[in-house]
């Protein structure tokens, strides 16, 4: 009984019920816009239609090898052809796609093997030994590896395993996709970082990756004119969903293996790339990028930015150069992004440091998340939209992960009150806006008072000489805890640690200001977040 009182005959059926996939969208694509440049890596160009049939060679050849729906095919890539691919082929064979990080050590990467259950692993040939290694250490069946020679790489097969190429040439282009018949399937498994313990296996859906899609669609205005590059890994999030985006618009897609200022301004001087997303870190290396490495372009170029909130001074250097830049924010748990710090034309008129502070928010809920608010993690009450009070960032709605493999403890720990609880610490302004202060493990508490690390790391960003920083608590015999902040300075700049702490103290109360600099190379991962339990380790042997 819906909300008629009679709704006899009015029940679900194949012609007004089709379940949600993000496989629509190539499908589609493939038929309207079958001449349209789908994928450009390096040199090679495809067409919406070659896009379709070596996606369903990939999948035909998959089954070919003993892969049937509800399978785990695992890929260890970077940003190249057949990761793009492998996101297509591999749920169209029923199948659900476990990307791996390819900075992970030998252990950790034979555990997501072996707790997905892997039946097939893609390697890039420069992972090869990596990949190798992992299998060797798996107690049960050992998954098919399946070498990806990738021109751009400079690594030769090594003709151990199947060719990637050989191997989808066995496949047939008029493979018939599995559709979901329930959206609720899994499409993809991504793994935490795991840098508190065993990563955790986060689960997607077809439903949530969909109406991920059309969600950013809608609060990124893309078009069939978008020019997308991948700089975001696709093995973190899955590209934030962005890949799987694309086609639905029928724009097209830039590969990129290696990420470096050339490669990003050659890639929109040369293929007019027209939207990225990507970490702070890399609109600092934008910024910072040396005069030869450059390119002049004539268009605005859009830029989603997600990870620690970047600093107002990255916003004020970026921005000058032709990017509009965005922030987000989201976790694996939440397919990537959910909140955005969306524009309000009234900023565009304060003073600069002003409407850079405003576009440093964290944001509001976009469009495909139901709910994203702060609450007090022990009342499950609202904190007031005061811009002071803090909470935990809680969220729910359609793209919210299915829940961790394998784990129904830490699922419905995450879940609790109805909420899935992100672990980030925030205020909301009186405007509803979201702020991050921290991550709730990366709050100092210095003499009882809490000090976010996030604004320390903002002060010090304003200096001049200072390239990246990252601040942690120290131990302290009088206060507890103290900041002490690393520092990168950029290439040519120097900058004492008696320079820094003034620096600091100009713009900080007492208590928040470091009181110890480190100058050293800050640790980092693929995706350029900066690991603070590194440091953390680091600190407290100093």
């Amino acid at each position: 009984m819906g909300w008629l009182h009679d709704e006899a005959g009015l029940e679900k059926n194949a012609a007004n019920f089709v379940s949600l996939t993000p496989l629509s969208h190539l499908n589609r694509a493939a038929a309207l816009f079958p001449d349209k440049i789908a994928i450009i890596d390096g040199l090679r160009r495809f067409s919406y239609a070659d896009y379709h049939a070596r996606a369903s060679r990939l999948a035909s050849a998959l089954e070919q090898a003993g892969v049937a729906s509800g399978d785990v095919v695992a890929t260890l890539l970077p940003n190249i052809l057949a990761q793009a691919e492998a996101h297509w082929g591999v749920p169209a064979t029923g199948a659900v796609l476990n990307t791996i990080n390819t900075r992970l050590d030998v252990g950790t990467v034979a555990y997501i093997l072996d707790h997905g259950g892997a039946k097939v692993v893609l390697a890039d040939s420069a992972f090869l030994g990596l990949t190798e290694a992992a299998v060797a250490q798996i107690e049960g069946p050992a998954p098919l590896i399946v070498e990806v020679a990738d021109p751009a790489s400079g690594v030769p097969a090594s003709g151990r395993h199947p060719e990637y190429e050989s191997f989808i040439a066995n496949g047939d282009r008029a493979y018939p996709w599995h559709m979901p018949e329930d959206e609720w399937e899994s499409l993809a498994l991504n793994y935490t970082s795991g840098t508190t313990g065993r990563p955790k296996g986060v689960v997607y859906s077809h439903r949530g990756a969909y109406l991920h899609t059309l969600g950013l669609s809608l609060d990124w205005g893309l078009t069939r004119e978008t020019v997308y590059l991948t700089i975001v890994p696709l093995f973190h999030c899955n590209n934030w969903i962005h890949t799987w985006s694309i086609p639905a618009l029928g724009g097209t897609v830039v590969c990129c293996r290696d990420i470096t200022a050339k490669a990003i301004y050659d890639a929109i001087a040369d293929e007019g790339v027209t939207h990225f997303g990507g970490a702070p870190i890399v609109l600092n290396m934008i910024v910072n990028a040396k005069a030869e490495q450059r390119r002049t372009f004539d268009h605005v170029v859009n830029v989603y930015t997600a990870g620690a909130p970047p600093p107002a001074a990255i916003l004020a250097g970026i921005e000058p150069l032709g990017f509009s830049v965005t922030q987000t924010y989201g976790l694996t748990e939440t397919y990537g992004h959910v909140v955005e710090c969306r524009w309000k034309d009234e900023w565009a008129e304060l003073p600069d440091a002003e409407r850079y502070a405003m576009k440093a928010r964290t944001g509001v809920a976009q469009v495909i998340e139901e709910r994203v608010t702060v609450i007090d993690p022990e009342t499950m009450q609202e904190v007031p939209a005061d811009g002071d009070t803090v909470g935990e960032v809680m969220m729910r709605g359609n793209v919210v992960m299915k829940g961790y493999l394998k784990n129904p403890d830490a699922t419905a720990e995450a879940f609790r009150g109805g909420y899935f609880h992100s672990g980030d610490i925030a205020f909301k302004h009186p405007d509803g806006y979201i702020k991050i202060t921290d991550r709730a493990k990366d709050v100092i508490i210095s003499g009882g008072e809490n000090v976010s690390s996030v604004e320390v790391e903002s002060a010090l960003m304003h200096h001049p000489a200072v390239s990246l920083c990252a601040v942690v608590a120290k131990s302290d015999e009088k206060w507890g805890e103290v900041p002490c902040a690393f520092v990168e300075l950029k290439e040519g700049a120097s900058a004492s640690a008696e320079e820094l702490i003034a620096f600091a103290r100009e713009r900080l109360a007492g208590f928040k200001t470091p009181k110890m600099i480190v100058f050293e190379d800050l640790p980092k991962t693929s995706t350029g977040k900066i690991q603070k339990f590194e440091l953390r380790k680091r600190v407290r042997a100093l």
